[in-house]
């Protein structure tokens, strides 16, 4: 099943893309409908029951062409920071080490390194993402495949962590590689607003296995990022483990992975993005985000 949020008048609503990915079919107009449009309580809700509700709503309900909706980030409002993951692909640790914009450079890290985007950098598909021109002249993007979390918990082992995954999405870990740089830690280079567009659907994990999908990246048509996130150093269960060792989670967190090699920096000379330009981010079994910089 893949979950969107879309606006087809004044308001939010939830629904289910078709399986060819061209309808949505909106779950909320029923009366007794308890979430309205905020997708972290559905998943606080989620039961095999509610499943088979929502899965039935989605074959018998009445359905919007896509080209009639917006859509918007599939998970919103978050409750919390989106949970972020540094040097995480082994070419891009070499990568960014040799562009500079890291203070330093000593490989992969021996243990996770975890950041974090604020909940105000979320944008949803197709929303233009902020050029911050007075801030920064070095705009990057990194496609990232994103855990998002259903049961929660503490000091969930990676033994069981598959078990605590809701479901997956796309999202782009736009950097300011410039503040990335000058600040040291990375929170202001990675969550200026608009610095996080997320969609275009949540995909539950029985749909789709994180562990080995086909990610790319492309810049106005141009093939930047192609890798599978096999090809993570840390991988999901592991992350899940360490986050939840000293800190809870809890229903829709969500968890970027990292990015794989491709970035705007680790060109020589870099090639950032500018007023205009098109990221487009497609991951095996969970769609197509697209946005593009703000002119």
């Amino acid at each position: 099943m893949r979950l969107v949020r879309f606006v087809a008048g004044a308001d939010a609503e939830l629904g289910v893309l078709t399986l060819d990915g061209s309808q949505v079919v909106p779950l909320g107009r029923g009366e007794g409908w308890r979430f309205g449009s905020d997708t972290s309580r559905l998943i606080a809700a989620w039961s095999r029951e509610l499943r088979d509700q929502l899965a039935e709503a989605a074959r018998s309900g009445d359905r919007l062409d896509l080209g009639g909706v917006r859509l918007l980030a599939p998970l919103a409002p978050l409750r919390r920071n989106v949970f972020c993951v540094g040097k995480n692909y082994a070419e891009h640790v070499a990568e960014i080490e040799r562009s500079g914009f890291v203070s330093s450079n000593q490989g992969p890290p021996p243990k996770p390194a975890i950041f974090t985007k604020a909940t105000t950098a979320v944008i949803g598909p197709g929303d233009p993402i902020p050029a911050h021109a007075d801030l920064t002249g070095a705009l990057d993007y990194e496609g990232e495949l994103a855990v998002v979390i259903g049961t929660g918990g503490a000091r969930i082992s990676a033994q069981s962590a598959m078990d605590h995954i809701f479901g997956y999405t796309i999202l782009n870990d736009v950097t300011a590689r410039d503040l990335q740089r000058d600040h040291q830690q990375w929170f202001i280079g990675k969550s200026l607003d608009g610095f996080c567009p997320m969609g275009p659907a949540v995909t539950t994990r029985d749909e789709v296995d994180g562990s080995g999908l086909h990610l790319r990246c492309w810049v106005n048509g141009e093939l930047r990022q192609d890798s599978n996130t096999s090809q993570l150093i840390t991988n999901i269960p592991a992350l899940i483990a360490t986050i939840s060792a000293g800190i809870t989670l809890v229903p829709g967190d969500v968890i970027a992975t990292g990015t794989p090699q491709g970035v705007g920096a680790g060109f020589d000379p870099p090639r950032f993005l500018g007023p205009g330009d098109e990221v487009a981010i497609e991951i095996e079994g969970l769609g197509r985000l697209v946005n593009r910089v703000a002119a």
